[in-house]
């Protein structure tokens, strides 16, 4: 994986539903771990028996991403879908659903996506370290020929608003 050299600590926000709480959990170990991380902050929800519905947690988290005391957020529910799709509904927000490192790299290096979603049935919880592992060294190069790429989308969004 590459990055543009830049390596500046992250904030991140973690949140999950009831089928993503252990990943959740185990996947906070890493971030408190890395030397990229200076903070993590847990949006819930709290245990395994909550029910707290996924679009709730998703949209808390990016509104911290929004509001600046994040700089970027990682997601798990059953499939990584529903997180993102609710994700994406805060205006600014990119998320991505990615399981696979190539995909990981290009929601970062070609997206500029601030929110990495996971599906705990999807992927397999070693795997899922690894990506977030690697997910933390990547930075977005506004200077990259993808820069104006993601522009037209944060146009889209101005012209249209927030859905």
């Amino acid at each position: 994986m590459t990055t543009n050299g830049t390596n500046t600590p992250l904030r991140i926000v973690v949140g999950s539903d009831n089928a993503g709480h252990a990943y959740k959990t185990a996947l906070k170990e890493v971030l408190h771990k890395h030397a990229g991380v200076t903070n993590v902050l847990d949006v819930g929800v709290v245990d395994a028996d909550d029910v707290t519905a996924y679009p709730h947690l998703a949209v808390d988290a990016c509104k911290k991403i929004k509001a600046g005391e994040a700089d970027r957020a990682l997601l798990i529910c059953g499939t990584g879908l529903g997180v993102a799709i609710s994700a994406n509904k805060v205006e600014g927000i990119r998320a991505v659903t990615a399981h696979d490192p190539y995909s990981v790299e290009r929601s970062v290096l070609s997206n500029n996506a601030q929110v990495l979603c996971f599906g705990q049935r999807v992927i397999g919880l070693e795997l899922a370290k690894k990506l977030v592992d690697e997910w933390v060294e990547l930075r977005f190069d506004e200077k990259s020929s993808s820069a104006e790429k993601v522009a037209h989308i944060s146009k889209y969004e101005e012209k249209f608003g927030e859905l």
